[in-house]
């Protein structure tokens, strides 16, 4: 099985929502509905396709603002970090100052996952992965050798750990997890900017320098 997996930029963090399929599919689930609005890009983004699911990586404000309103519209399971869960079901305490007063909408998620399950949605079954150090119960999800990073790990970077909760080396192991689990040519997809795989990073990541020399 292959995977067909539509990528959407959304809000003014530039947050990637992925739209994902088994080729030929008519289910799809959604990763990261990150911002108000999203439902629009959502929508054309399915096509005649049914959400199955949305999966969410973590409760940073740019990867859930958009969640209530595409499992409203769509009425399907969001599957989100149970130690995380309140920073969706009580979201506007967790609005940075910069953003203006923005007001969004809360939701409590259908599904809370600890990090170990397996999960068939949409004729595809996902592993979830707890992968912590950007956040404290960050996950991430691995499919037919697809990996949804989140922001743990991306194009030439790293997450940022300089925030309640973010620890470096938290996360340079979830990196080496995700390194000792997975092949080289797994696809990540992340939270933020363009693709890449994990043999890649793991050879010219400069952020992984010291993952390197550690093996």
């Amino acid at each position: 099985m292959s995977l067909d997996v539509t990528q959407l930029e959304l809000g003014p963090f530039a947050v990637n929502c992925y739209v994902v399929r088994a080729a030929g599919g008519i289910e799809a689930v959604v990763v990261d509905p990150g911002w108000p609005g999203a439902w629009t890009d959502v929508d054309s983004a399915l096509g005649d396709s049914r959400c199955a699911a949305i999966l969410i990586t973590h409760g940073d404000i740019d990867h859930v603002a958009g969640v209530a309103e595409v499992a409203r519209a769509t009425g399907a399971p969001v599957h989100f970090a149970a130690e995380e869960s309140d920073r969706l079901e009580r979201i506007n305490d967790f609005v940075p100052a910069g953003l203006g007063g923005v007001v969004l909408e809360p939701y409590e998620p259908d599904v809370r996952l600890r990090g170990d399950e397996e999960l068939e949605l949409a004729g595809i079954r996902f592993e979830t992965l707890l992968v912590p150090g950007h956040t404290e119960a960050h996950l991430a999800y691995a499919a037919d050798g697809c990996l949804f990073s989140g922001d743990v790990l991306f194009s030439g970077s790293v997450g940022r750990v300089d925030r309640p909760n973010g620890d470096w080396e938290t996360l340079l192991a979830s990196i080496r997890q995700l390194a000792e689990r997975f092949p080289a040519e797994t696809v990540v997809y992340p939270g933020h900017g363009p693709q890449t795989t994990l043999g890649h990073e793991l050879e010219t990541n400069p952020f992984l320098a010291e993952l390197r020399a550690r093996t």
